[in-house]
């Protein structure tokens, strides 16, 4: 068994490597290619944390992954990040366990935000320049990366914060960028000049109003993955043209569509399969006049595609196939 750390897996150019292999885990959840189990979820409300443990495989892959994710909301205020994990990557010929990727949480972060870029980009509207980006922790970061590693237009972003020296912190660390990043801490204000946005924050109330939102704006809404989590006005979300999501029965159960759902402001029957959208077996966006929102809560796919990715760059899936010893 191979341990590959987080500095090794920090070389590699996933943000780009992984972006084919993340796309098509939205998609293998459409075709019946995904063997998706349910998440197992232990929160930890006393210390503002939770952990998550998803695993799933992709049939025809040589690997299937089992991944633990932890988030630590506190963490950041003590100087450490808010996450940490690891992969465990185990041959699905033999069941021997092929490598443990002890990246403490980088994986999940890359393929949170390569897969919120892919999503935000299939259903923007085509003129899309102005992303506003809600939050200032790591994901918010990471969201900017890789639409600027992904997106072929020159964008323009805002960060949202309500301290001014967290946002400042963020402009700070993607000061190597070619992009032109803003700071604000008004938040209406960002939503109304924006035409995407994009939240990051671990909300557990609603913070853009449903009055805030212009008809042709999308909304990629990351925040909400665990329960009693919200970053949309419910009004919103029954108002939206087009409502889309990973997997509808993680996101109608925890994710940001639920408070929706549980108001019967909506049923399943809204929600669309992201991965269909970007097969082309559905339409995404049908008009410019359209307000879209996806809601990702993440799903397993995506971790098995990001630590194929890794590990295919790194020469290592050999090992899973049974090549090596």
């Amino acid at each position: 068994m191979i341990v590959i750390d987080r500095e090794k897996l920090a070389s590699l150019p996933l943000l780009t490597l992984a972006a084919p292999a993340i796309r098509d885990a939205y998609i293998a959840v459409t075709d019946g290619r995904a063997n998706l189990p349910p998440v197992g979820y232990l929160p930890l409300a006393g210390r503002n944390a939770d952990c998550h443990i998803k695993y799933g495989y992709i049939e025809g892959d040589p690997i299937f992954v089992v991944k633990i994710a932890s988030g630590f909301y506190d963490n950041p205020a003590r100087g450490l990040p808010s996450s940490n994990g690891m992969m465990v990557a185990v041959s699905a010929e033999t069941g021997d366990v092929v490598a443990v990727l002890d990246d403490k949480g980088m994986l999940t972060d890359l393929r949170t935000g390569i897969g919120g870029a892919i999503a935000t980009m299939a259903l923007w509207r085509s003129d899309t320049r102005s992303v506003g980006i809600v939050g200032t922790g790591t994901q918010a970061r990471v969201q900017i990366r890789a639409l600027a590693a992904l997106s072929d237009r020159k964008l323009h972003f805002s960060v949202w914060g309500r301290s001014p020296e967290k946002v400042a912190a963020v402009l700070a660390d993607l000061a190597d960028l070619e992009f032109a990043i803003e700071a604000t801490t008004d938040l209406e204000a960002l939503c109304r000049q924006s035409d995407a946005i994009v939240t990051t924050t671990p909300s557990k109330e609603p913070l853009i109003r449903s009055d805030w939102i212009a008809p042709g704006t999308h909304i990629t809404a990351m925040g909400a993955d665990a329960p009693g989590k919200q970053e949309l006005d419910i009004a919103l979300v029954a108002r939206a043209d087009r409502l889309f999501v990973d997997l509808s029965e993680q996101c109608l159960d925890h994710g940001e569509f639920s408070a929706a759902a549980r108001a019967g402001s909506i049923g399943e029957g809204r929600c669309v399969a992201l991965g269909a959208v970007l097969s082309g077996a559905t339409k995404g966006r049908r008009s410019d006049g359209d307000i879209t929102i996806v809601d990702l809560t993440g799903i397993a796919t995506q971790d098995i595609a990001i630590t194929y990715a890794a590990l295919a760059a790194l020469g290592l899936l050999g090992r899973a196939e049974g090549a090596l010893s």
